[in-house]
């Protein structure tokens, strides 16, 4: 087997970048990257995009960005899977590489959401649920959590502020790390008196929408340049999976079956069980969804992972460190990006960079990015080697 290392890895902070474009930010995580993998020329480009031809009126983002990073020439494609984009490019890189046509990839996450401003915001992000049957009745993704979260809560007896502890981690590992936009830890206190965005979802429920660039430069262990500086680091495994689109379309609303298939199918192909992952970067764009994700992945049983927050099973000292560097809560929701920045923080994890919010003994991450309310999940397992 092909053991597909990631060799370099590069980030832009999240935030509001009014003074950079989007080619901008991307082109600084690839440069980025590149150095930091030895400065290896990649043969092909994999752009993870959600947005850019809603809120940017730019597509064909591949040969933008391949241009723009002086990489003309090379394969250069764009993939979309909403908030999924970035981990569904990263997965074409390690699948490239793993089928012998491609050397060495280099894979960029990239979204630019303050292109625009207020309403159109909202309107963008609603082209990920069912045009006809959600969009088009006025649901937005915020409302659609919302409702998910009240039945959840109904369903499971959840108490007050029994969400809490997943905001609470959140801001508390985005404190270390100097790419988050939120860097300042919450208490209980403040999560109990935020204002409500959409009840029973409030302002912590919900990740923040943020600019910003990841990219992580992929190759073969064989092919690492001489002197490499770096613990090695590997995709040990990944998977893919889908449901429907419409929420209400599924048998069982509760069941989030596209998490739960790609997290088996990564476990699978890492050779490993649940029990050996060391930490979890999900996709936490909503409270609930970091709730069920844990429930999808076999962490915790059904209607029973909003528990693991509240116990602090999820802190970065607990059973399952979760959302170590922030998640998209305290970092940020990064739209399509935000897959390639889970990879990039996971990295730091495994070669034991990850500074105040190391994981100790580090070994095996799992990383799960979903579109929508996993309409499209995508999972990873990363693996140091040594």
């Amino acid at each position: 087997m092909t053991d597909v290392v990631i060799a370099g890895i590069g980030q832009t902070e999240a935030g509001e970048h009014w003074d950079f474009s989007l080619r901008e930010l991307a082109q600084q995580a690839i440069r980025t990257a590149i150095q930091d993998g030895g400065g290896m020329k990649p043969q092909a480009l994999y752009v993870g995009n959600m947005l850019s031809l809603n809120l940017s009126n730019q597509a064909h983002l591949g040969a933008l960005l391949a241009e723009y990073g002086q990489l003309t020439g090379i394969e250069a494609i764009t993939v979309e899977a909403a908030g999924a984009s970035g981990a569904a490019a990263l997965r074409q890189g390690y699948l490239a590489i793993s089928s012998g046509m491609v050397d060495t990839a280099i894979i960029v996450g990239v979204e630019k959401f303050t292109d625009r401003v207020g309403p159109n915001v909202e309107a963008a992000i609603a082209t990920s649920t069912d045009s006809d049957y959600e969009a088009m009745q006025g649901l937005t993704t915020t409302a659609q959590a919302a409702l998910l979260m009240r039945r959840y809560i109904h369903d499971n007896n959840v108490p007050a502020n029994g969400f809490a502890g997943f905001a609470l981690t959140a801001h508390t590992n985005g404190a270390g790390n100097p790419y988050a936009m939120f860097r300042k830890a919450i208490k209980v206190e403040a999560y109990a008196r935020a204002e409500m965005v959409s009840e029973p979802v409030n302002m912590f429920d919900a990740a923040p929408n943020a600019d910003g660039a990841a990219a992580v430069l992929l190759t073969r262990a064989d092919l690492l340049p001489p002197g490499y500086r770096h613990p090695h680091v590997r995709i040990a495994g990944s998977g893919n999976s889908s449901d429907t689109l419409a929420l209400h379309d599924r048998h069982d609303m509760f069941a989030f079956q596209a998490a739960h298939i790609a997290t088996s199918q990564a476990l699978k192909k890492a050779g490993i069980t649940i029990d050996q992952v060391n930490f979890f970067e999900y996709h936490d764009a909503f409270s609930i969804y970091a709730a069920m994700a844990l429930e999808a992945a076999g962490f915790a049983e059904r209607g029973q992972g909003w528990k693991l927050a509240a116990d602090g099973s999820i802190s970065r000292t607990g059973k399952i460190p979760c959302a170590t560097m922030g998640g998209l809560k305290a970092r940020g929701f990064t739209g399509g990006a935000s897959g390639v920045y889970q990879a990039v923080e996971a990295t730091q994890q495994l070669r034991g960079s990850a500074g105040h919010n190391q994981i100790s003994g580090a070994k095996y991450g799992l990383l799960q990015a979903l579109g929508g309310p996993a309409s499209t999940a995508v999972s990873h397992i990363l693996e140091r080697i040594g």
